[in-house]
């Protein structure tokens, strides 16, 4: 099985996996300082839209890229050869950072505005708006102080302990790093579905076959529906999967006048 395997293909399944491994059994917390930040987090540093697609957050994570580069990469390297395809691979995985980049920046400025709103106008109502609408996590955790908040609604304690809680959760979503491979891959699947749209795939959810373009087309909408959706505690980047798709058809067209057609 493992014959099939092109020699950038094997070189980055190695490294992710390294990356994922070595870290776990020296006990090291590299994706503060390697994965994706918010750019004006105090942690963001530009090498980070590089170094967050080689990093993951755990084993399933890793085994889902992984995979989806074992099955669809090695067609593609040999298609394009060795050069051309890592080159495809970094553009595409830097791109969708970028564009998780914006989204996050513009998400970001929302939350910030949304705080600065209840610190000028701190309230028990629109303290419970708030963490509803930007942090639903912390109702569990924080389920006695709102309780606390509820009764106790003019006491000056409670107020400025909502303010520092509202400042919190500013700090902390602009510190989650973003990791994983996603960004390239998907823009291999969508180079995949561009190149060989006929190409039959078989799933293993459900077990039915589907042709490749209809699987890409499939996985595009989606992924708009959940970025533009997002449900809480939604903590995957749909629009770096988005964006490896938009980089990927931005070079396939640009490298269109040399494409061969395989189906």
């Amino acid at each position: 099985m493992f014959a099939r395997l092109t020699p950038v293909v094997k070189y980055l399944l190695l490294i992710n996996i390294a990356l994922l491994l070595i870290p776990s059994v020296l006990n090291l917390e590299l994706s503060g300082i390697f994965g994706l930040h918010y750019i004006f987090a105090e942690n963001f540093k530009p090498f980070q839209f590089i170094t967050y697609m080689f990093f993951h957050g755990g084993f399933g994570h890793l085994l889902g890229n992984m995979f989806a580069l074992f099955i669809f990469g090695p067609m593609l390297e040999r298609f394009w050869g060795a050069k051309r395809f890592f080159i495809f691979y970094m553009i595409t995985g830097v791109g969708a950072g970028m564009l998780y980049g914006v989204v996050n920046f513009v998400e970001m400025q929302q939350l910030e505005s949304a705080a600065q709103d209840y610190i000028e106008n701190p309230n028990y109502e629109a303290f419970n708006a708030f963490i509803r609408d930007n942090a639903s996590y912390a109702y569990r955790q924080w389920y006695d102080f709102i309780d606390a908040y509820g009764e106790n609604q003019g006491s000056r304690e409670y107020i400025n302990a909502s303010v520092q809680r509202v400042k919190e959760v500013v700090r902390f979503q602009g510190n989650i790093p973003m990791i994983g491979a996603s960004g390239a891959i998907f823009g291999i699947l969508f180079a995949f579905g561009f190149l060989f749209p006929n190409t039959e795939l078989f799933l293993l959810f459900p077990p039915i076959p589907i042709k490749a373009k209809y699987l890409v087309t499939f996985y595009a909408i989606y992924e708009l529906y959940a970025g533009i959706q997002r449900t809480p505690g939604d903590n995957v980047a749909h629009w770096a999967h988005l964006g490896g798709m938009l980089i990927a058809f931005i070079l396939l067209k640009i490298w269109q006048d040399n494409r061969r057609k395989f189906y």
